[in-house]
Parts: structure tokens; sequence; C-alpha cells
């Protein structure tokens, strides 16, 4: 059943890829895991140890495969425990501060959304609050829970169901819009009353390079390669 099994699948192989065949003759099961399949045109590949910074390309569209990031579980995981640090700050201060003659006002991202909610806007505030509050948190809490015992050299509880999970409220945190409708709005009051800028304005324009540096820094094949 094995026998047959190998023969399947290397025929299969074969077809998809002769590089594969010329190369190596013949492809046992065991050594499926190391093959990786190109993201434009399907071709498959051997993965292949590569030097620091080096990247592999597919040989047929020159797509890239993967790359080998150096120094990636200490950068990410450093960007990730600044990430926590720039959101707390962010949600405890003031945003932003209205000053009109006597009057002062502070807002910060949850009197926002609760703002919101209180006119009547309850789906508006719904996807402020997850894309701007609950999905970053998630996303830096839940690298913190897979990083961390990594670091310690340990494999985390449930680590693919995780880290998937992680990965994919990256595409719901959209701390980009919400900041770029904050400076439009700002423009627009700024003839009408005086607008300070707060701790948590800065803290929250940080927060979204450090998102955008710890996705860029991270090499998802290291987590993968620990269950292996």
């Amino acid at each position: 059943m094995a026998n047959n099994l190998d023969v399947l699948v290397q025929s299969i192989i074969s077809a998809c890829c002769p590089v594969i065949k010329k190369n190596t003759g013949f492809v046992r099961m065991k050594d499926l895991k190391f093959l990786i399949a190109c993201h434009e045109c399907d071709l498959l590949h051997l993965r292949r140890p590569l030097p620091p910074d080096g990247t592999a390309r597919c040989i047929r569209c020159g797509a890239v495969l993967y790359k080998r990031k150096r120094n990636s579980l200490n950068r990410v995981l450093a960007l990730t425990v600044t990430g926590l640090v720039l959101f707390i700050i962010a949600n405890a201060y003031p945003f932003l501060t209205f000053r009109l003659e006597a009057q002062v006002q502070e807002t910060n991202l949850i009197t926002g959304v609760i703002e919101l909610y209180r006119q009547g806007m309850w789906i508006v505030a719904g996807v402020v609050l997850l894309t701007t509050i609950v999905m970053p948190l998630l996303e830096l809490s839940g690298m913190l829970f897979v990083l961390v015992p990594l670091k310690m050299r340990r494999q985390p509880w449930k680590l693919a169901l995780l880290f998937r999970s992680v990965r994919s409220f990256r595409p719901w945190g959209m701390m980009e819009v919400f900041m770029i409708g904050i400076l439009v709005a700002a423009v627009k009051l700024v003839k009408m009353a005086q607008i300070i800028p707060g701790m948590a304005l800065y803290a929250f324009m940080i927060l979204i390079f450090i998102l955008a540096a710890s996705a860029a820094a991270l090499d998802p094949h290291i987590i993968w390669k620990t269950l292996d």
C-alpha cells in the first residue's frame, strides 16, 4: 500500500515538476516536506538552505519563493513588545484635544467608539472598534504567545492554530485607514477650533510603522519549521 502511494505521488510530482525528477530521480513520501510550490505558477521546488539574507526564486517565472531573514525571531519579538507598549499608550492617553475659546475636550480611541455608538452609528462604531483596537491587540498578543516560547526553545501550545489565526488577524487591522480619516477630520476642523495632538496620536502613528516592520521582518518558515 505504501509503495503504491509512493508511486502515485511520484507520478504527480514528475508531471508537475520535471525539474525535480531530473535533479533527484525519485521523491519519497518523507521528502514531501521539503517541497515548496511557487505562489505564482505552482511549480514545485525542493527547499534548500540559503545563506544569510539569501532569496530563493522560481526557475520558471522568477517569483520569490522564500527568503532567509537575518535574526528574524529576535527582531520580531522586540518589535512586538514595542508595539504592545505603544498600543497601551495609544489607548491610555488623550488622542486629540479640542480647544474652542474656554472649552476644552479631550478624546481617546475608546471614547470615539462610544460617541459613535451613542449617535446611532453602531455599525461604524463596531468597525472602528474591531479594526483599530481589537484586531491589533489580538495580533500583538498572539505573536507574543508564539515568539516567547520559541525564544525559550519551547514549542507554543497549539502552535499551528495560533500562528495561523494571528496571520489571519493582520488584514483586519486597518489602523492606516483610521489614521487618514483622523488627519482629514483634523484639517477640516482646524479653522473652527484649536486641535492639540496628544501622546496617544504619536504612539498610534509609530505603532503603524512598528506593525509594518514586524510583518516585513517575520520569516514564517522559522515558525513552521519547529513543527517538523
